[in-house]
Parts: structure tokens; C-alpha cells; sequence
């Protein structure tokens, strides 16, 4: 069974500095960090409005790391032309609305695939590998597909916010037949958004998702036992996860 790889997000380092201000906690240290205790990569959001990532991160992220740089950014000129001078080694686009606390749900594809036909063709012009953050739909699958993408990563906001067995289990089926489209389609599939302790292990042990992206929940849990334990646990869920379907 492939290695199931671990990107972790490092936005929120960026907000508990914002808080105060200056510039402690680091997250370059915290994505240093994160290597050292099993993630694959990094990934950081830097949005328009600037609430927690920096331009001044990003360019210190794309220079220092020793790991795979996963930039999530809107569709916009702005951003793009950031991700063309940085290159980091993927870019994540996903949608993004000035008053949302988090990202709100998956980006429409099959109703937008014109203007992000050009994002897509220019990213990856530069050898950039894209990724689309959409909800677990065949037509959002499919419209990515049509558009150059080479990542899905599928949005498990509502899976992880089920308010009950029942209906987390229908979400998870949902995931799960998008992650066995995604593969038919010669698409890379990724997963994220709210995963926990509590969450992982279902959506880990999905054959055909290669990447999970977690972020929040680590690094409230760093408060409490320490960022290097808090991923050194998250990893070994997945390992067990993944090796249990093996």
C-alpha cells in the first residue's frame, strides 16, 4: 500500500502572531518542526486580506524548506503572479470570500471551468502541479479533469462535522466513491478540511487518497501537548489507518 502522505498547515502559527504582533510564534520554526515529526509538507494560504500568512512567510517558506510547499490561493491575478515568482511545488487553488472565518466548502468547477482553465495553464506552464479543492461531486471530478488539474483535494468539512454515525457515514461513502472517481479519472487525490484525532482514521484508510491536509486542529492540540507530538500522533493514526487495509 502507497505511503499515505501528511501536509501540514501552518496558517494558524501565522494568526496567534497576528494576534500580538512581531514575530513569535515563527512558522517557518513550526514547519521545521513539522518535518522532524513526519509531515511530507507544508502548506500555507495566503489570503488577500493577509489575517494570518505573510508575503514575508511565503518567501521565506519557499526559500528555507526542505519539504514540498503546498501554496492554497484564490484565483486571482494577485496570487498568481505570487505563486509564479515563489514556484512553489504545488499550488492549491481554492475559493475564498472576505468574511469567512475558514474555507467555506469546495470551488465549482464545472460552473466556473473558464476562468480557471487560465490559472490552471499558467501554473502549471511554470511546472507548478494544481490542485482544486472541490466537494466529493463527479461533475466538480470531472470538470477538473477536463481543465489540466492534476490534484483533487476533496473537501471533508462535512464528513468530519456529521452530526451523527449515520450521516458521517453517508459523507465518508461520498469521499470515498469521489477518491475511486478521482483515481479512474488520472487524477491525484487529496483530502482535507477539519480532520482531528477522532476523524482521521476512516478517510486514511481510503486506498486511492495519496495526501491528507491538516492544519486547525494540530495546532490547537500544540497548545496543549506540544506541536512535534501532537503531528508524531496524527502520523501514526494514518500509518495505522492505511496499514490496516494493506
Amino acid at each position: 500500500m502507497k505511503h499515505l502522505r501528511l501536509g501540514v498547515n501552518i496558517d494558524h502559527v501565522a494568526t496567534i502572531r497576528n494576534a500580538r504582533g512581531g514575530v513569535h510564534p515563527d512558522p517557518l520554526r513550526a514547519a521545521r518542526i513539522a518535518e522532524a515529526a513526519g509531515a511530507d509538507g507544508i502548506t500555507a494560504h495566503l489570503r488577500e486580506d493577509r489575517r494570518h500568512i505573510s508575503d514575508g512567510d511565503i518567501t521565506r517558506l519557499a526559500k528555507e524548506l526542505t519539504i514540498p510547499l503546498n501554496f492554497e490561493m484564490a484565483a486571482t491575478e494577485e496570487m498568481l503572479a505570487i505563486a509564479l515568482d515563489h514556484k512553489p511545488h504545488a499550488s492549491c487553488l481554492v475559493p475564498e470570500k472576505r468574511e469567512e472565518r475558514t474555507t467555506e466548502g469546495g470551488l465549482d468547477v464545472a460552473g466556473g471551468h473558464n476562468s480557471l482553465r487560465y490559472y490552471v495553464e499558467s501554473l502549471r506552464g511554470e511546472g507548478i502541479r494544481v490542485s482544486l479543492f472541490i466537494e466529493a461531486d463527479p461533475r466538480q471530478l470531472e470538470a477538473a479533469q477536463k481543465i489540466g488539474a492534476d490534484i483533487v483535494e476533496i473537501h471533508t468539512g462535512a464528513y468530519c462535522d456529521a452530526e451523527d454515525a449515520a450521516a458521517r457515514q453517508h459523507e465518508l461513502e461520498r469521499i470515498r466513491k469521489a477518491a475511486a472517481l478521482a483515481d479512474d479519472l488520472g487524477l491525484e487525490c487529496h483530502a482535507g478540511h477539519g480532520l482531528t484525532f477522532g476523524t482521521v482514521s476512516p478517510i486514511a484508510a481510503i486506498p486511492t487518497i495519496v495526501e491528507l491536509n491538516i492544519g486547525h486542529f494540530l495546532i490547537g492540540e500544540a497548545i496543549f501537548t506540544g506541536l512535534e507530538t501532537a503531528i508524531g500522533k496524527m502520523r501514526r493514526l494514518m500509518d495505522e489507518a492505511r496499514q490496516a487495509v494493506a
